[in-house]
């Protein structure tokens, strides 16, 4: 091992990772808003361990002068999605990103590694602002199903116990587990529209939910206490049924309320 300062040396790879997935997070947020669906589910993000850095380092015969040009995932995100299709949608949108460059992609979901392992990268340099100034760093972004990240984590994990050196058994039955995790999904795929729709109509209910609630807490801000607790004791006997449509109706009539409170106090 070299004598440089890996701390100072992972600092900017630590930053990428933390404003890499701060934009991801509200990439989903504004695709939630436009469009009332995004293809990110959620995302994680990690640098890696400078003993793993250094056992890849060794595996590629990557010079230690070298490194940040050499070794492209010190810095990696994670983003998971719910379907298949979702993965060539995010990495459109990746693509067309003008805060980060596109190096490469590597397209494991078509072309899937022998182990069975599936996933979408995408190697990105990211501008970084530091106390010495801008510095560029090489980051890489996998893109994968929930079905796909559960199976490469337990690939993972049991790489790690056997050194990489896993038993005939275990890699059949890795093997056959890859393909039940693509089965699924393929299957997930071919429902895709019901479960949208599923999904859909459970956040319209609970977003009905919270506007009734904020709307009868805003009623008893404007001393509406009378009115509040009609609104109340409606909402009560009504939205353990689901009725969507009453409570929609509930709603306008609270935002109706609201609107009297408000001019009422102008005047």
């Amino acid at each position: 091992m070299d004598g440089r300062d890996w701390k100072k040396f992972l600092m900017p790879y630590d930053q990428a990772v933390e404003e890499l997935k701060v934009k991801f997070k509200t990439l989903r947020g504004e695709l939630k808003s436009r469009e009332e669906y995004s293809p990110i589910e959620f995302v994680t993000g990690r640098v890696k361990k400078i003993s793993s850095i250094l056992d890849k380092a060794k595996r590629l015969n990557v010079p230690m002068e070298q490194l940040e040009t050499g070794i492209e995932d010190i810095a990696g995100i994670r983003i998971m999605c719910q379907f298949v299709e979702d993965i060539e949608r995010l990495a459109d949108l990746i693509r067309r990103r003008q805060d980060m460059k596109l190096m490469y992609e590597k397209d494991y979901v078509l072309n899937k590694k022998p182990s069975g392992y599936r996933s979408y990268h995408m190697i990105v340099e990211y501008p970084v602002q530091t106390a010495l100034g801008m510095k560029r760093v090489l980051a890489e972004v996998q893109i994968r199903t929930l079905a796909m990240n559960f199976w490469a984590t337990i690939e993972h994990s049991l790489n790690y116990k056997y050194r990489e050196s896993l038993p005939e058994e275990v890699i059949k039955r890795l093997s056959k587990a890859a393909e039940a995790a693509y089965l699924l999904d393929q299957e997930m795929s071919s429902i895709r529209d019901e479960i949208m729709e599923a999904q859909q109509l459970f956040e319209d209910n609970s977003n009905i939910v919270s506007r009734i609630l904020n709307g009868i807490q805003e009623l008893y801000f404007y001393h509406r206490v009378r009115e509040a607790v009609q609104f109340q004791f409606r909402f009560n006997e009504h939205w353990e049924t689901e009725d969507v449509r009453y409570l929609k109706e509930l709603s306008t009539e609270i935002d109706e309320a609201i609107a009297r409170a408000k001019k009422d106090r102008l005047l």
